[in-house]
C-alpha cells in the first residue's frame, strides 16, 4: 500500500509543482505565455484523456504491470523534462509524463480493493485522501523549496529531477511487494469506446485549457459541441457493446447509483475550486507581491500542516459519524474562502499575515471533506468495477481542474490589473474576487454533500 501511495503522490504532485516553477521556466527557456500554459496544461490534458482507458487496460492485463509501466514512463518523461533545452521539448515531455500518471493512478484504487479488508478500507481511503490533498496543497511548497535550494545549480529543473530517484525506488518496491491482479471475466479492450471517449474528453478539455487566454474564439465552442456529440456516440457504443455481451469500456449502469453520479459531480466541483484557487494564489504572490518561488511556497506550509492533521482526524471520525464529517468539512471550507474575500476587501493590503490564517481555515475544511470523499463515492462499487469507477473519478479530477482554471481564471485575471492598480493592490483585489468565485463553487459542493447517501456499506 505504501508503494502505490508513493505513485499516487508523484502523479498528483506534478499537476501542481510546475505552477510555482512557471516564472523560472519562462525566463530560462524564453517561453511565450502560450508555451508556458502548455507546460502546465499538457500534463493535465493527456492525464485526463487517457485515465479511464488506462484503468480498463489494467483490468485486462494486470494492475501491477500497468502501474510499473506507468512509473517507467513517468520517470523517463521526468528526465526529459529536466533536460529540456526549449519550451517545445518540455511541452512534449510533460504530455508523455501525463500518460505515465494516467497509467499509475487508477491502479491505486484497484490495489486498495484487492489488499485491504472491507472493515479497514475507510482508513486506507482516508490516508489516500491525505496523500492526494498533500500533493495538491503541498505542490507549491515542495516546488518552492526545491527551486529555492537550487540543488547543483539546477534551478527549476529540480522539480522534475526529484521524480527520478523516487520513481526508481517505487519501481523496485512495486516489483517486490505489489501483487498482480486483474478484473474477473475481462476479455478484451473496447477500442470503439476508447476512440469515442478519448475524442470526447479531448474536445472538452482542450478548449477549457486554451479558451480563456485566447478570448474564447469560435473554435472553442465548436469543440464543446463536438464533445457533446462524441459523448453521445460513446454512450451509444457502450450500450451496443454491453447489449451484445461484450466488455464495455465503461459500465453505464454505474451512473444509476446516486452515490457515484453525485460523487463524480462533487469531485469535479472540488477540484475546480482547488486548482484554480492555488493558481490564483501563486500568481498573486509572485507576480503581485514579488515573492520568490521559495517565499511563495512557504506561505502554503501552515495550510499543508492543517490539512494533514485534519485529514488524519477525518479518517477516524468517518466510521462513527459518516456523512456528517463531510458536511462539516464542506461548510468550513466555504467559510474559509468567504473569510479570505472579506479580509482582503475590508482590511489592509494582501500579505502573508492576512491570508495564512484563512488558508489554514480552508485546510481544516478541506481535510475533513477531501480525505473521506473518495471512499464515500466508491463505497457501493463492486470490486470488479473499481478500475472503471476509479478511472472515471480520476478523470473527473482533471476535468474539474481544467474547468476551474477556465472559469475562475476569467474572474481572477479580469480583476488582477497590476498596470492599472499597482501590483500589491491588484494582487489583493484579484485574489479577493477569486475567493468570492470559489466560495460560490464551495456552496455548490456543500449542497452536493448534503445530497449524498447518508450511509454506505463498509468496504
Amino acid at each position: 500500500m505504501a508503494t502505490v501511495m508513493i505513485g499516487m503522490f508523484m502523479a498528483i504532485l506534478d499537476s501542481y509543482i510546475a505552477i510555482v516553477a512557471g516564472p523560472a521556466i519562462q525566463a530560462d527557456l524564453r517561453a511565450t505565455a502560450g508555451e508556458l500554459q502548455w507546460v502546465l496544461a499538457g500534463y493535465q490534458l493527456s492525464y485526463a484523456v487517457f485515465m479511464i482507458t488506462a484503468g480498463r487496460i489494467a483490468d485486462l492485463y494486470g494492475r501491477k504491470r500497468i502501474f510499473m509501466l506507468g512509473i517507467v514512463v513517468f520517470t523517463l518523461a521526468s528526465v526529459a523534462c529536466a533536460m529540456a533545452t526549449g519550451p517545445g521539448m518540455l511541452v512534449v515531455a510533460r504530455i508523455v509524463q501525463g500518460l505515465g500518471a494516467a497509467m499509475v493512478v487508477p491502479q491505486v484504487f484497484g490495489v486498495i480493493t484487492l489488499l485491504v479488508p472491507a472493515e479497514g478500507r475507510h482508513r486506507v481511503f482516508g490516508i489516500l485522501g491525505v496523500v492526494i490533498g498533500l500533493g495538491t496543497i503541498g505542490g507549491q511548497l515542495i516546488g518552492g523549496l526545491l527551486i529555492g535550494a537550487n540543488l547543483f545549480g539546477s534551478d527549476w529543473r529540480s522539480v522534475f529531477w526529484v521524480n527520478v530517484p523516487i520513481g526508481i525506488v517505487t519501481l523496485a518496491l512495486a516489483a517486490k511487494f505489489v501483487p498482480e491482479s486483474k478484473a474477473a471475466g475481462a476479455r478484451r479492450l473496447d477500442m470503439p469506446g476508447v476512440a469515442a471517449l478519448s475524442a470526447a474528453l479531448f474536445l472538452l478539455t482542450f478548449p477549457l485549457i486554451q479558451g480563456r487566454e485566447q478570448g474564447w474564439p469560435w473554435w472553442t465552442w465548436v469543440c464543446f459541441a463536438g464533445s457533446l456529440a462524441a459523448f453521445a456516440v460513446f454512450v451509444a457504443v457502450e450500450r451496443r457493446v454491453a447489449g451484445s455481451g461484450g466488455d464495455p469500456l465503461m459500465d453505464l449502469t454505474l451512473f444509476r447509483k446516486r452515490s457515484f453520479s453525485l460523487g463524480l459531480l462533487l469531485v469535479i466541483c472540488v477540484y475546480a475550486l482547488l486548482t484554480s484557487y492555488y493558481l490564483s494564489l501563486a500568481v498573486s504572490l509572485q507576480d503581485g507581491l514579488g515573492f520568490s518561488a521559495l517565499q511563495s511556497g512557504l506561505v502554503y506550509a501552515p495550510a499543508a500542516v492543517m490539512f494533514f492533521i485534519f485529514g488524519m482526524v477525518a479518517g477516524r471520525l468517518v466510521p462513527k459519524y459518516g456523512r456528517r464529517v463531510l458536511e462539516v468539512g464542506s461548510i468550513v471550507l466555504a467559510i474559509g474562502y468567504l473569510s479570505t474575500a472579506v479580509v482582503l476587501l475590508t482590511g489592509g493590503p494582501m500579505s502573508p499575515a492576512t491570508v495564512i490564517p484563512t488558508l489554514m481555515l480552508q485546510s481544516v475544511g478541506g481535510g475533513l471533506l477531501i480525505t473521506p470523499l473518495l471512499n464515500s463515492v466508491l463505497a457501493r462499487i463492486e470490486p470488479a468495477a473499481v478500475g472503471m469507477a476509479s478511472g472515471a473519478l480520476s478523470t473527473a479530477q482533471q476535468v474539474g481542474a481544467a474547468l476551474g482554471v477556465a472559469v475562475i481564471g476569467v474572474v481572477f485575471f479580469t480583476s488582477f490589473r497590476p498596470d492599472v492598480d499597482g501590483r500589491v493592490q491588484a494582487a489583493g483585489h484579484g485574489f479577493a474576487m477569486a475567493s468570492l468565485a470559489v466560495f460560490a463553487i464551495a456552496v455548490v459542493v456543500a449542497a452536493l454533500v448534503f445530497l449524498m447517501p447518508k450511509a454506505a456499506k463498509a468496504r
